[in-house]
């Protein structure tokens, strides 16, 4: 017979990167609730049942769920940017660019993409 050691099932609770790390691969769960509440709106539109599709919006269990997959979204890209520039090199003639420079041009882009949003959606 051979010695199995007890399994840890709090693993991720030891060293606050392992939390990080499993609370990041938890909150991609709200990302695809973000993308299937998208799909539904646009057939609801497609389909003129807008009017039925906000009713059921306005719910309060679909409004919490919102919020927390706004809050859970928010810390999926901001943990996602910052470690790109660990998982990017870019060099440019010989010379590698700093990793602030990597994510003030994810950060940057992130802004002005929200900005051109909120401008075509006002």
């Amino acid at each position: 017979m051979t010695y199995s050691p007890p399994r840890d099932r709090l693993w991720f609770l030891r060293r606050r990167a392992y939390l990080v790390f499993v609370l990041r691969e938890l909150t991609s769960l709200f990302v695809a609730w973000s993308v299937v509440y998208l799909i539904l709106l646009l057939d609801a539109a497609a389909g003129g049942a807008l009017p039925a599709f906000w009713a059921w919006a306005a719910g309060p269990w679909v409004l919490a769920v919102n919020v927390l997959a706004l809050g859970a979204t928010v810390f999926h890209s901001v943990t996602f940017l910052n470690l790109a520039p660990k998982a990017t090199v870019i060099r440019l003639d010989g010379w590698r660019v700093p990793g602030f420079m990597i994510s003030g041009g994810n950060y940057s882009a992130w802004l002005a993409v929200s900005v051109l949003i909120l401008w075509v959606l006002s």
